[in-house]
């Protein structure tokens, strides 16, 4: 099983890298929706006897990240009518190369961390901490306000992947309040880039410096 989720976890982290070298939004909104998919099938892979708490976290995952998400998103781009990511803060390829060294980092720290014998040899937490330095990185280098929800996104998607370490001892309640919390952050948030867009004919949040009092 440990061969079948590493290979989950590689093409995530393939697809950060996709998120990272492309300026096409709506292909940005397919790799995470993909990404979301997979990591809700992660909690089958991972425990061999599945609980029920795990089976929702894993449908829920499925349900939101892979799909209901994506499609706000989806809409939220049809509304505004934007394409692409025009001038990212840095460039496409730096960007590729940058979260290919947040990836190297990330495998080389998570070897030196004591991890429990059940998690030693898995992708678990190098793909965590590099999925976490993806969406950070997507966050703080582009600048129209429907990529950073996706950025956002991707962040959460890493502490989701380190939260399947936890899984059989945290309650159920906490795993569906979190996805609930992510499903609510991202329809307001979707709303708000819309208003955005409506005010300033442009989602360009450096526009928003001209607000004053």
């Amino acid at each position: 099983m440990d061969n079948y989720l590493n290979g989950i976890l590689v093409i995530v982290l393939v697809l950060n890298l996709l998120s990272l070298g492309t300026s096409r939004i709506n292909t940005i909104i397919k790799a995470v929706s993909a990404q979301g998919a997979l990591l809700g099938i992660i909690p089958f892979v991972v425990h061999q006897h599945l609980t029920l708490p795990a089976v929702l976290v894993a449908v829920m995952a499925i349900a939101l990240k892979g799909i209901v998400i994506p499609l706000i998103m989806v809409h939220a781009l049809r509304e505004a009518q934007i394409k692409r990511e025009i001038e990212p803060m840095i460039g496409l390829l730096p960007s590729i190369i940058l979260g290919a060294v947040a990836t190297a980092f990330s495998l080389l720290f998570a070897s030196q961390l004591p991890l429990a014998s059940q998690h030693v040899g898995k992708l678990l937490v190098p793909t965590s901490i590099a999925t976490v330095f993806t969406g950070f990185i997507i966050l703080i280098t582009r600048y129209k306000a429907l990529t950073q929800v996706v950025g956002y996104l991707v962040l959460e998607n890493g502490i989701y992947i380190f939260g399947m370490l936890l899984i059989e001892s945290m309650p159920l309640i906490v795993e569906l309040g979190a996805l609930l919390d992510l499903f609510v952050g991202i329809f307001v948030i979707c709303i708000i880039t819309n208003h955005i867009n409506q005010a300033f004919s442009s989602m360009d949040t450096r526009r928003l410096v001209t607000l004053k009092e």
